[in-house]
């Protein structure tokens, strides 16, 4: 006779699983994945196994949602573009094809040295107030200005497109059947108008640009449309703007209530693109991602109806004990590391190595510049509004 399936709380709009999600990962782990009906048919899946073989398995678990009244506000807001992180192939093929002219091994290597010097004049003023908050001072302004370097975008505009992309994402923690906030449409709008300007510009004078690349590629008759190329822009700066600065806000975090952890990596700054995969694993960036099955399909042993909005957890199988040591750890000499922060199969997340790259910059520069850095005392945490995108608001240190 088998065991009963241990009882769990799974609710990613309530402010309180949203602070500390991990121990309600772990009944989770358990067993194979649930079914639950929270605002919408659900199936939890959470185990690094099933995780795996559902991201893999694309044909059977679709990434283009149903069109249910919960999409149907959202694309009311956000069109109905395809987007190559919705999209299934073929689209999302010729997509991918196209837009990873963004994420080529020698653009990402250019970027290097403006990495440098951002997050060089960044701490030089966090140095001049002899105060350094991470987020405020770090994390918030340094991926969008990378990202907003890459794709051309006067740095005059950087704040202006931070907020937009803070009040864009606040979209997840709308509950299903509420209308999204006033201030997420008229956000989105901005940038989407902003954008067509700017392609309009390089439409006339192309230059070394991001933008300028697409543009030069949709006018050769490459298959990106007006819309498509819009929409990735958007899409852009959104992605590659909130999850690089959750993924320096939480390690820093996690490197900072681990000061065994932290005294190795200043003695070992060698461990630093170790210590960047941990700080992926240990507390994700990206909490989870969703899934859609086109028809009934079997997951261990589970049927899980077809159409059922299928939570695939990444951040509890970063830390299923089945496949990790000490799942519970920080360690940063963790070998080996295959967790799936960037998910897995034809949806692995495009811009890792940009997100690696800033990271091991930033945490090198912040213990280089700040070797005394501890966190400030006491700590209080808040997160943002967001389940799927983890990060916190603000993380004070002590520098002196």
């Amino acid at each position: 006779m088998s065991e009963p399936a241990a009882e769990f709380y799974f609710n990613p709009w309530d402010e309180s699983f949203r602070a500390n999600p991990y121990p309600h990962y772990r009944p989770l782990l358990e067993g194979p994945p649930r079914i639950l009906n929270l605002f919408m048919p659900m199936a939890l899946v959470a185990r690094y196994a099933d995780v795996v073989r559902v991201l893999r398995d694309h044909e059977h678990f679709s990434s283009v949602p149903p069109r249910t009244p919960l999409i149907e506000e959202r694309i009311k807001v956000f069109g109905d573009t395809p987007r190559v992180l919705f999209a299934d192939p073929p689209v999302h093929t010729r997509l991918r094809r196209l837009v990873s002219q963004a994420f080529t091994p020698r653009r990402i290597r250019a970027l290097e040295p403006l990495i440098e010097q951002l997050t060089d004049r960044l701490l030089d003023r966090a140095a001049a107030k002899g105060e350094f908050e991470v987020m405020a001072d770090l994390a918030n302004p340094l991926p969008v200005m990378v990202i907003a370097a890459m794709l051309g975008v006067a740095p005059e505009h950087y704040e202006s497109f931070k907020h937009w992309s803070d009040a864009v994402i606040e979209a997840d923690n709308t509950l299903p059947g509420m209308k999204l906030p006033d201030s997420v449409s008229e956000s989105f709008g901005a940038l989407r108008a902003y954008f067509a300007a700017e392609i309009e510009k390089r439409r006339r004078k192309p230059g070394d640009d991001l933008i300028s690349v697409l543009v030069t590629a949709h006018e050769e008759k490459e298959a990106l449309s007006e819309e498509e190329l819009l929409t990735f822009v958007v899409l852009l700066l959104l992605a590659g703007n909130e999850t690089t600065t959750n993924l320096i806000g939480n390690g820093m975090l996690a490197l900072g209530r681990n000061p065994d952890q932290l005294a190795r990596l200043k003695k070992e700054p060698v461990l630093m693109p170790k210590a960047i995969e941990e700080m992926l694993r240990y507390d994700s960036p990206v909490q989870a991602t969703v899934r859609h099955p086109k028809e009934d399909v079997e997951l261990s042993g589970v049927t899980i109806p077809a159409k059922t909005f299928v939570f695939v957890v990444l951040a509890a199988a970063n830390r299923d004990p089945a496949h990790f040591k000490d799942p519970e750890t920080f360690d940063i000499m963790r070998e080996p590391n295959d967790h799936v922060a960037f998910g897995e199969g034809i949806h692995f997340c495009l811009g890792a190595p940009l997100a690696r790259l800033e990271a091991a910059i930033a945490v090198g520069r912040v213990l280089e510049r700040f070797p005394r850095l501890r966190l400030a005392e006491p700590l209080t945490l808040a997160y943002k509004g967001s389940y799927f995108l983890r990060g916190i608001t603000a993380l004070p240190t002590v520098i002196a």
